[in-house]
């Protein structure tokens, strides 16, 4: 099986040589792309063109099947960044009349509630805070509570703190109970399984710059085929209808608006390079031990994770701020930075943190890179710990249980 992450010679500082071209991404998207999906943007496409009508089809048809569906599933693909697609699904699969049980464990999960707001849809929660994933029976207890509710919507990765959400017991609960699933699968479709034999939902989301490693520029529904039939009229938008959207492309194969197509051009390049990692599986394989090396080293250096080992996404990790009074995250930033790293801040309301992304064109030797640059990073800023404070491990331990 063979792999195209470009990855430099790392010294033992852990400093990449040669340097990488640009700074290496350790975000959950944009992130660091393969040279080939670049390369692949340097062609014009005129979107009306036979030529990038089959892109398009392909594009559709590869992605209903690493969804694990048959043909009663379709794909959409949809301009604009995720949060464009999420809110796309939501508006034209949950009536204007139905009722969401949204469930939150972080930002992403709260964006939802927020996109409701503005549609004015009815919604309830379940919020689980910062450390632990909903679970199938709290999700069946509140369905049962609540004969009103028409569908649940869950985020698969919560990325603001790295929780891998139990989608299968959640889409278990939601069948049994016999509503309907939305999934934002954004940050872990490609790498984590999804198969609706085993994860029944009626339409889920992703994005092109996430884990099938493309560039930022559209997202993508996947849906039942009947399900895209009953939305139509439910949308607000005129952009963001999918029913409309798919509708047109059957008809024309052509996008209704202007589509990005240099975005599609390097996404079918990613696709060549998921299909030869060995598709979903190979990518996970990477991802996971991406994770590994990088928690192991950094709690080699006295970092610590968010959340309990059970709970760590393949996708990001959360790190608790060190409690040593010389840390200061700006500070930690640049140094990380000028060493070619570029991580993410926390989004977390009460606990200091950083996240650091396992995704995009990295392996373990980046990733033993990175925790290099971390240690060195810590001695510049006179950091004599990165052990957090105590009080942050006392609540992970109450909350996490």
């Amino acid at each position: 099986m063979q792999t195209h992450v470009s990855t430099p010679d790392i010294d033992a500082d852990g400093r990449s040589d040669p340097k990488p071209p640009s700074a290496w991404l350790l975000t959950p998207g944009p992130l660091t792309t393969a040279a080939s999906v670049k390369a692949a943007m340097l062609t014009d496409w005129g979107s009306w063109d036979d030529d990038f009508k089959l892109l398009t089809a392909r594009l559709r048809s590869y992605l209903v099947e690493l969804a694990g569906g048959d043909d009663d599933y379709d794909c959409v693909p949809i301009q604009g960044s995720g949060t464009y697609a999420v809110e796309a699904m939501i508006a034209s699969f949950l009536p204007k009349d139905g009722k969401a049980l949204v469930l939150i464990n972080g930002a992403y999960g709260k964006r939802i509630a927020q996109t409701l707001d503005y549609l004015g849809r009815a919604y309830t929660v379940i919020d689980k805070g910062d450390y632990l994933p909903p679970r199938g029976e709290e999700v069946a207890a509140a369905l049962a509570a609540e004969p009103a509710i028409s569908h649940v919507i869950v985020v698969h990765c919560e990325t603001s703190s790295g929780i891998l959400n139990p989608l299968e017991e959640i889409a278990a609960a939601t069948a049994a109970a016999g509503r309907k699933l939305l999934v934002d699968s954004m940050s872990a479709f490609g790498a984590l399984p999804f198969n609706p034999a085993d994860m029944p939902f009626e339409a889920m989301v992703s994005s092109a710059n996430k884990c099938i490693e493309g560039v930022p520029g559209f997202g993508f529904v996947i849906a039942q085929k009947s399900a895209l039939a009953s939305a139509k009229g439910n949308s607000h938008s005129l952009s963001l209808d999918v029913h409309a959207q798919w509708d047109y492309m059957n008809k024309t194969g052509q996008w209704r608006f202007t589509p990005p197509t240099h975005v599609v051009a390097a996404f079918m390049q990613a696709i060549d390079l998921h299909e030869e990692e060995g598709g979903q599986p190979g990518r996970l394989a990477r991802y996971v031990r991406n994770r590994d090396v990088l928690v192991d080293g950094m709690r080699n250096l006295g970092f610590e994770t968010l959340l309990a080992d059970r709970w760590l996404s393949p996708i990001i990790v959360t790190f608790f701020n060190p409690t040593d009074p010389n840390f200061a995250f700006q500070a930690f930033y640049d140094a990380m930075k000028a060493q070619g790293f570029i991580i993410y801040p926390g989004k977390l309301t009460v606990v200091d943190s950083f996240r650091i992304g396992c995704i995009g064109q990295l392996d373990e030797q980046v990733m033993r890179g990175v925790v290099a640059a971390a240690a060195k990073s810590l001695q510049q800023m006179g950091v004599a710990s990165a052990v957090p404070p105590k009080a942050a491990l006392d609540e992970r331990a109450v909350l996490a249980g």
